[in-house]
């Protein structure tokens, strides 16, 4: 990857603002400007503050409870890069939804804490 590559490199996080800064280091990329609300209604309200035309942008979602929220949320935001003409949008995402399950309680079950990984 060439330095022109690099500078047009974005993170943008929801929650977890220690991971994405890692990642950003990681990466030698910038934390991406957005700012993020919800509605009285519990709408999502997302809105980038930064061009990101012709950028690869990189999304940290969560996808703990409320999982229906979180993945909306991911969506929205994936939607909202498209139309800005992000070149390419990467959502970076741990499912610990399933984390809870991790032993076979009966025979030919999943341990669904494996599979999800």
């Amino acid at each position: 990857m060439n330095e022109h590559d690099r500078r047009d490199q974005n993170l943008f996080r929801q929650r977890n603002r220690p991971l994405a800064e890692e990642i950003c280091h990681e990466l030698t990329c910038d934390l991406g400007r957005a700012t993020t609300a919800r509605f009285s209604d519990g709408e999502f309200n997302f809105q980038i503050e930064e061009n990101v035309r012709g950028a690869d942008v990189f999304i940290v979602q969560p996808t703990c409870p409320p999982v229906d929220s979180h993945l909306m949320e991911l969506l929205v935001q994936l939607d909202a890069f498209r139309r800005s003409s992000a070149e390419r949008v990467t959502a970076v995402i741990r499912i610990t939804v399933y984390d809870v399950s991790d032993k076979k309680d009966r025979p030919r079950v999943p341990i669904f804490s494996k599979a999800g990984r």
